[in-house]
């Protein structure tokens, strides 16, 4: 089936009526911070592939997919890490604790941009 064009008279050129459709209320929700992520990247470095997302109305739900595969594989590689690394005692020493912590997290963090955000 095919669908005819509408134009609209614009000074002395023809636009065609084109526009991307309302998503639901359920749908509108603001972008976690892995898909704000993936989508300045997309937008930066892969112009085509964020044009052909956006104008098929599939970028959305693509950076909320990204966005919660990012965060499910940030508690997995957590997980694996404080298991792997001999952390200081919190109670003893909550300095050495924090700074062990925020070297896994930087750690965890750079294993997500590389795997998926920047891919």
């Amino acid at each position: 089936m095919t669908e005819t064009l509408t134009y609209t008279m614009r000074g002395d050129y023809l636009l065609p009526d084109i526009g991307l459709s309302e998503p639901p209320m359920e749908e509108v929700q603001p972008l976690g911070r892995y898909a704000r992520m993936r989508k300045a990247f997309l937008k930066d470095h892969r112009q085509i592939t964020y044009s052909k997302l956006l104008l098929s109305e599939k970028l959305f739900p693509h950076l909320r997919e990204v966005d919660e595969a990012a965060a499910r594989r940030f508690d997995q590689i957590m997980s694996s890490l404080t298991a792997q690394t001999n952390l200081p005692d919190k109670a003893a020493d909550p300095m050495k604790w924090t700074a062990a912590m925020n070297t896994l997290k930087a750690q965890a963090e750079e294993m997500i941009q590389s795997e998926l955000i920047y891919a």
